[in-house]
C-alpha cells in the first residue's frame, strides 16, 4: 500500500507568508494532481503556540535566522509562523483537501521544535503518524510539501528510519535554500530514499 504525505502546505510558508518558501505556491497544482493517484492521502500541519521557543520574538535581543539551542539541540530562530488557529497556520486555500484522511499537527510543544511529521526534533514524542500509516498497511510513502530542506527532509529521514520505502517527489517541493536542499538531497539518497519526478506517477 502506498500513501501520499503532504507536509506543511500552509499559508505562512507561501509567498506573502511570514516564513515564505520561494515559489512555494507553485507546487500546489502538482500536489493536487498527485492526490488523485493515491488511495491514502495524509497531511501535516505546523501548529505552534505563541510562546514557542523557536520564535526569535521569544528571545530578547535575538533576530530571525540567528542560532540558539533548545533542549541541547542547535536551533534556528524563526519569524513567528503557523500560530495555532490563525490564517497563517491554515492549509493553503488552493490545496485540494477532500482526499485527506487525516492531518497530523506538530510543533505544539513550546520547548522544542518539530520539523518532522513523525517526531519532534529531540525525538521525545511521536505524533502517531508512523503507527497510523502502519495500521493502514502502508509500506511505500511519497512525500511532497514545504520546505524541502527542513520539514520535508526531516520527515523523509524519519520515514526511512521507521522502515517505509520512501520517495521524495522533487518537483512537488521547494526549499528555503538551494544549498540546504543539495545537502539534504545527498543525505536522503545516501540513506536509501528514492528521488523522483511527478511525471513518473502522473
Amino acid at each position: 500500500m502506498k500513501a501520499l504525505l503532504l507536509i506543511d502546505i500552509q499559508n505562512d510558508f507561501l509567498p506573502g507568508g511570514s516564513l515564505a518558501v520561494p515559489e512555494g505556491d507553485q507546487i500546489i497544482p502538482v500536489v493536487n494532481q498527485l492526490q488523485q493517484r493515491f488511495d491514502l492521502v495524509v497531511a501535516t500541519q505546523d501548529w505552534h503556540p505563541a510562546n514557542h521557543k523557536s520564535f526569535a520574538s521569544n528571545h530578547q535581543g535575538k533576530k530571525p535566522f540567528e542560532m540558539t539551542e533548545l533542549l541541547g539541540l542547535p536551533q534556528v530562530l524563526w519569524p513567528n509562523h503557523c500560530l495555532q488557529g490563525t490564517p497563517g497556520a491554515a492549509l493553503a486555500p488552493a490545496l485540494a483537501t477532500n482526499k485527506m484522511e487525516a492531518i497530523f499537527r506538530k510543533g505544539t510543544n513550546p520547548e522544542i521544535d518539530s520539523y518532522s511529521g513523525f517526531y519532534d526534533n529531540g525525538r521525545l514524542k511521536s505524533t502517531g503518524l508512523a503507527d497510523y500509516l502502519r495500521g493502514k498497511g502502508v509500506t511505500q510513502l511519497y512525500l511532497v510539501g514545504l520546505a524541502a530542506d527542513y520539514c520535508v527532509y526531516y520527515s523523509a529521514k524519519d520515514a526511512l528510519s521507521e522502515g517505509f520505502e520512501t520517495y521524495l517527489i522533487e518537483d512537488a517541493t521547494r526549499p528555503i535554500s538551494p544549498e540546504g536542499y543539495d545537502a539534504a538531497r545527498a543525505d536522503l539518497l545516501a540513506r536509501g530514499a528514492k528521488i523522483i519526478r511527478s511525471s513518473e506517477l502522473l
